[in-house]
């Protein structure tokens, strides 16, 4: 298991607590930044030369809230963070996931994604920014990035074994994904009751990347470890062919 993380010290902690849970030794921590392409192609080079299977990629991490901000290479932060860095880091893995198969690629977006457009003529928020609705818009990019995945890559695996890309919504954890918002975080304090602890919040996530009657779903979403409703705009194939077309250019790649 390698836990990959922009912040070490943490991922250190969390694998420590792992390694003396499960007896597991193998829980390695690696640095990634997803709001930066060079630290996410660092990292995959890395993870090439070292590792010669990758069966499960769960792609997880996620900005909320944030005040107008950018990544290193100019992307708005829950654009660049949540979408492009996934993007980026499942393209230069691809490889090492075929030749692995059966192997899943799974997607953590959120319910959120109701909320969500893609605002083509705007995606970087340079002309209106609402930091509730770039986080929605985010999420809808999860979505419609698993189902133009799932869709390229249906027939690709090798041999009969299974090559799968699904996308869930793990509930309202109660994490530190809030700590932009004072009144997020307040409203998380008080709510704290309701909320799904990180350990029930991985659930889905656990579920999408082992369950065995899953074999062979692919572009699908779930929530509490079952089939859940896609909004219209997570189902709209032109909307995810042009998201692919517009990310590539973006990242200077080439996915054919």
């Amino acid at each position: 298991v390698i836990v990959a993380c922009r912040d070490t010290a943490k991922a250190e902690a969390a694998a420590s607590e792992i390694r003396a849970e499960t007896g597991n030794e193998q829980v390695i921590v690696r640095k990634l930044d997803l709001a930066d392409t060079n630290s996410i192609r660092e990292f995959a080079e890395k993870f090439l030369a070292e590792e010669k299977e990758l069966h499960i990629l769960i792609n997880n991490a996620g900005v909320m809230l944030c005040p107008y901000s950018k990544t290193v290479d100019g992307f708005e932060m829950h654009l660049g963070v949540n979408h492009l860095g996934h993007f980026l880091l499942t393209f230069l893995l691809l490889e090492r996931l075929k030749q692995s198969a059966p192997a899943r690629i799974v997607n953590v977006s959120s319910l959120a994604h109701h909320g969500g457009r893609i605002r083509f003529h705007d995606l970087h928020g340079e002309k209106s920014y609402n930091r509730g609705l770039a986080y929605c818009h985010s999420k809808l990019a999860n979505v419609l990035f698993t189902r133009e995945l799932a869709r390229r890559l249906q027939g690709k695996s090798q041999g009969k074994a299974g090559f799968t890309a699904n996308a869930l919504h793990p509930g309202s954890v109660h994490s530190e994904l809030v700590r932009h918002s004072f009144v997020m975080t307040w409203l998380w304090k008080i709510f704290s009751f309701f909320l799904k602890t990180p350990w029930e919040g991985a659930q889905t996530s656990i579920y999408c990347a082992v369950a065995e009657e899953l074999d062979s779903v692919t572009g699908q979403y779930f929530s509490d470890c079952q089939p859940a409703y896609v909004s219209p705009r997570g189902r709209d194939d032109e909307t995810a062919k042009k998201l692919w077309s517009v990310s590539c250019e973006l990242l200077g790649i080439q996915w054919d």
